[in-house]
């Protein structure tokens, strides 16, 4: 940020203090935090550890966000306000985006839930202020690279049109273990949700639905062999954006080898069906572990023949380890996250913009290489 502005974040989870700790150390003027969450201590937790982690003078408040209502305090606070950064479960964001509306504020959001988003952008309407929505990392960072990158394909190569764009993002454990091959390095509700609803996807040129964990491959990455599924998100709006233009275009979540006939067994075993998503979170949660160490492996590539009728393919790839911010480390699930959602404030306060804003209506060059994302992501380059 190159002037100051009051930035509220709605929740006191990892993300809410990785970023409000990167809005605070690599901000050119450091803003004014306030951070809200239904149980205050933990936000009173949340601002202590971001002041005693940033290595600049700063202003923290932390407020009480009622779950149901809208006390004096919120009221109050919302008026100060410039922008709110919602790191709320995704079932929250509907009512906190209505604040924003309410209050005449910025607002951006990192859920991948497709029911609220779609209720977001109908509440967006007409509005004075923008609403940056999708904006982590899947969704949010991995579409706009993909997108990035079948926008310089179609550039290099003179067309307009490509055979496949696939995007790809696994959080992931350095190490697995048998029988899943896996551990917790986010929600494990999220998790559980991102298995279980349908993921929207393009074949043929058309946009469709398919069920998650339907297309399971092998993909080596770096030399290092992981597995590949379906799973719901991811896609933010790529599919609708690009209808027409690619043949076909899927979000896939990596893994280790192994986690994904695990997981398969555990959905044979469902008792509950009517609330799968709880009771794969439970059986998961019960041999699954969490882990601090982890690591985030991305992979985008877009495939297609050139003007002269050749076949071309593009690849990117990463692997994103922890990182050191002010006096803390991140893990690397929180920069990669929080990154983005900080690069969505810079953008919607510096270049104000009004309505719902969805990931393929930003310039992905530009906002790859923004102050925030190029510390932890390094820039993407310019054919």
């Amino acid at each position: 940020m190159k002037k100051h502005f009051n930035i509220i974040i709605a929740g006191a989870g990892g993300i809410a203090e990785a970023v409000g700790l990167i809005l605070m150390e690599w901000s050119e003027v450091t803003p004014s935090l306030f951070i809200g969450d239904r149980t205050h201590s933990k936000a009173k937790k949340v601002a202590n550890w971001i002041q005693e982690g940033t290595t600049k003078p700063c202003f923290i408040k932390d407020f009480h966000l009622d779950e149901t209502g809208l006390t004096d305090e919120m009221t109050a606070i919302f008026r100060q306000g410039d922008i709110i950064l919602d790191c709320l479960p995704g079932s929250q964001a509907p009512r906190i985006a209505q604040f924003a509306k309410d209050f005449n504020l910025h607002y951006a959001n990192l859920t991948e839930y497709v029911s609220e988003t779609e209720e977001i952008v109908a509440l967006a309407k007409n509005t004075k202020t923008g609403f940056l929505l999708q904006t982590g990392l899947a969704p949010g960072y991995i579409d706009l690279l993909a997108n990035g990158l079948f926008q310089q394909f179609c550039s290099d190569f003179k067309v307009a049109k490509a055979d496949k764009l696939e995007f790809k993002v696994g959080a992931l454990t350095k190490h697995a273990v048998a029988p899943h091959y896996y551990g917790f390095t986010w929600s494990p509700v999220g998790v559980a949700t991102e298995y279980l609803e349908d993921t929207i996807v393009l074949r043929n040129f058309i946009k469709t639905t398919l069920p998650s964990l339907s297309e399971r491959k092998t993909i080596i990455i770096d030399g290092i062999t992981y597995e590949e599924d379906l799973t719901s998100g991811g896609a933010a709006d790529l599919a609708d954006a690009l209808s027409g233009k690619v043949c076909s275009l899927d979000y896939k979540t990596l893994r280790h080898p192994g986690h994904y006939d695990w997981v398969q067994q555990q959905l044979l075993n469902l008792v509950n069906l009517d609330n799968s998503i709880i009771d794969l979170q439970q059986k998961m949660e019960a041999i699954i572990p969490h882990i601090e160490d982890d690591q985030i492996i991305l992979y985008a590539a877009v495939e297609g023949k050139d003007a002269d009728g050749i076949l071309r393919r593009r690849e990117i790839s990463q692997c994103i380890l922890p990182q050191k911010v002010g006096k803390h480390q991140l893990r690397a699930i929180q920069t990669t996250t929080a990154a983005p959602l900080a690069q969505a404030a810079q953008l919607l306060l510096e270049n104000p913009h009004s309505g719902a804003i969805l990931q393929s209506h930003i310039d992905p060059i530009a906002f790859l290489n923004g102050n925030y994302i190029a510390r932890v992501y390094g820039k993407m380059k310019t054919s």
